[in-house]
């Protein structure tokens, strides 16, 4: 298997069924604007959409084209909520700022949504709900626990025990989830392509195959070098997430880079494809090493968790999601996996994603710690705000220095070894 990154977009479904790309350019000549964007994932497009909106100029520099990476490339679900209990966020980050980021963070499927439907991207949205689920008993009490804690703050939260998920889901695999009605889906790839369309229309600069080589302050402005150009900005924005590299020092060692791998079936009989997921409600699994899944608008079921540390282009690759599959549903013996793909996410220590101001007029984002989907979306129109409005700007994040994490250079290692252990601890329960 390949161990460097695929030069074109890795060989997905999304990729054989998403709208056309737009036309995003290499850079070819030199720019001075306000704001550059590195990176051109959900969290750079969002933020670009929404300065232009603001009135304020931006460019995006993308190494490939929008949605290359993890954006294009995930669940494809909007799913609520930080990583962490909302009473481990409030304790942790007091009354004040704890509040707003429960507040901010669990409604950003909504936000998206909304999104979505202001600019009329064509992405197979959805709003059906996300499913937390556990299928033992320790796992069901921590589920139960944290919808206290949402119903304590009035959100839109009920617990299924095993007789309701049985009919929502098709399987008697689980026995307590939580459904949030804000959760949905989106075809991931085409939802990154209409906001790079969206983002362009409102007058940004997107240029693909344009990497920033080089970072520094020149006469009061970042100068960001490119392979055939040079950009002068009065500010810039960070966005590379599970692709950081060194640009910035430091900032390639503060999170892990984690492969997550999809496999998808080819269009389900009619009868099949009521059967499983009848509600339409995407699902993830509480446990230490997460299986999500969903069945998308053409009736092919997209089954998720951790795969090869390296890149992957067949469903061989994760042949256990398949078996899996057929333990949730019997009936999909015999059914055809016409897809296997995976990109590479950004984990961090503390699980929550981190902003850092590491200079003046120098702003970075990464770490959606697998919820990038809705969570980078809504961050852009916080990072929007916090470039155009400085320090007066409420910002609803924890703004954190860099620390690169300790032994770095073993994460590989540390990453086998957590998920075998994961594994082992789902087997048994513990």
């Amino acid at each position: 298997m390949p161990t460097h990154p695929p030069l074109a977009l890795p060989p997905s479904l999304y990729a054989d069924t998403a709208v056309p790309p737009v036309s995003t350019p290499a850079l070819d000549s030199d720019r001075t604007v306000s704001v550059a964007i590195i990176g051109g994932g959900f969290a750079g497009l969002s933020t670009a959409l929404h300065l232009a909106e603001r009135g304020t100029d931006a460019v995006v520099l993308e190494v490939q084209e929008p949605g290359w990476g993890a954006s294009g490339n995930n669940g494809g679900q909007l799913n609520p909520g930080l990583k962490l209990d909302p009473d481990t966020v409030e304790a942790t980050f007091g009354a004040d700022l704890g509040r707003r980021m429960i507040a901010f963070a669990w409604n950003t499927p909504t936000f998206t949504l909304d999104l979505i439907r202001r600019h009329q991207i064509a992405c197979e949205a959805r709003q059906n709900g996300t499913l937390r689920a556990a299928y033992h008993e320790t796992n069901a009490a921590a589920i139960e626990a944290t919808a206290e804690q949402c119903l304590r703050r009035g959100m839109p939260v009920s617990v299924l025990d095993r007789d309701a998920l049985r009919q929502a889901t098709g399987t008697d695999r689980y026995a307590r989830a939580m459904l949030d009605r804000r959760g949905g889906d989106v075809q991931p790839l085409s939802y990154a392509r209409g906001l790079a369309h969206a983002a362009i229309a409102a007058g940004v600069a997107v240029h693909g195959q344009t990497p920033a080589l080089s970072l520094r302050r020149e006469a009061g402005r970042w100068r960001v070098e490119t392979p055939r150009a040079v950009i002068r900005a009065d500010k810039i924005l960070i966005a590379t997430n599970g692709f950081t590299d060194d640009l910035w020092p430091g900032l390639r060692r503060t999170i892990v880079p984690v492969f997550s791998s999809i496999a998808a079936t080819e269009p389900l009989p009619d009868d099949v494809a009521r059967a499983i997921m009848p509600t339409r409600s995407v699902l993830y699994e509480s446990g230490h090493i997460t299986v999500y899944y969903r069945i998308d608008s053409s009736n092919r079921l997209l089954m998720g968790g951790r795969g090869p540390m390296q890149w992957i282009s067949d469903p061989s690759a994760v042949a256990y999601l398949m078996r899996y599959a057929v333990r949730l549903w019997p009936a999909l013996r015999g059914i055809r996996w016409t897809h296997g793909w995976n990109s590479r996410l950004a984990m961090t220590a503390d699980h929550y994603p981190h902003v850092h101001e590491p200079a003046p007029g120098a702003l970075v984002y990464l770490g959606c710690n697998g919820r990038g989907v809705a969570l980078a979306t809504a961050m852009g129109a916080q990072l929007a705000r916090r470039l155009t409005e400085g320090d007066a700007a409420e910002f609803d994040m924890p703004i954190t220095t860099i620390k690169p994490i300790r032994f770095h250079a073993l994460w590989p290692v540390a990453v086998r070894s957590v998920v075998l252990y994961g594994r082992i601890r789902d087997r048994l329960g513990v």
